[in-house]
């Protein structure tokens, strides 16, 4: 499977001719979604995602389908009827090839006066992938690759690395760090990469490796 990081939180997966990209949102580039075959979207807030661009790859393409929890369906389910599929906690599907299980309901806490949104994550092809979304779920079983919210306003770098251990992954991404200034990254890449017990990676944007 080849994994492409899209900036912030979008990763763009592809295999056997067929691509599924996860959270299109308004950081990433402005064709992030464009030629997917599947759109999975972890939570509503615009980092995440961005109608215009999930209209933009769904017009391209009138096979693509979107699965999504039930606060981002609502918003584009009367545009593309039939092709917004609302999913949450425990639910599992096939799509374009992929098999995908949801694992998660709640955004991770940013203050307590904030109310919480509900958030799902996305464990890919029997656990070679999982995006978690703005949340720090465990999905309970083996995890090859982990895209690994680095830096966001709820969490804080301690929280990472036992995110880390708690998952055990064979390796682990970044993702979630358009916020993450450069003079910063050395010293996540150190300290995670030293204390999280698995390996740690980065790509630039538009970067790939194979997973």
């Amino acid at each position: 499977m080849k994994l492409t990081k899209k900036s912030h939180a979008c990763v763009r997966l592809e295999k056997d001719g067929r691509t599924l990209v996860i959270d299109p949102g308004g950081f990433s580039e402005e064709d992030a979604a464009l030629g997917a075959d599947v759109i999975l979207v972890t939570h509503e807030h615009p980092d995440h995602f961005d109608e215009g661009r999930l209209r933009t790859a769904m017009e391209a393409d009138p096979a693509a389908e979107i699965w999504t929890l039930r606060s981002v369906a609502e918003q584009v389910s009367a545009a593309f009827p039939g092709r917004v599929h609302t999913v949450g906690h425990g639910d599992t599907f096939t799509a374009a090839g992929f098999d995908v299980q949801v694992h998660g309901e709640l955004h991770a806490v940013i203050h307590p006066d904030i109310p919480r949104i509900t958030n799902v994550g996305y464990l890919v092809d029997d656990g070679r992938v999982f995006h978690p979304g703005d949340a720090l779920t465990v999905p309970g079983r083996p995890v090859e690759t982990l895209m690994l919210p680095v830096m966001a306003p709820w969490n804080k770098i301690s929280e990472v690395i036992e995110y880390v251990r708690e998952v055990r992954p064979q390796r682990a991404y970044d993702i979630h760090d358009a916020l993450l200034t450069d003079l910063a990254r050395p010293i996540y890449d150190r300290q995670i990469g030293a204390l999280g017990g698995s390996e740690h990676l980065r790509l630039a944007p538009g970067a790939s490796a194979q997973v």
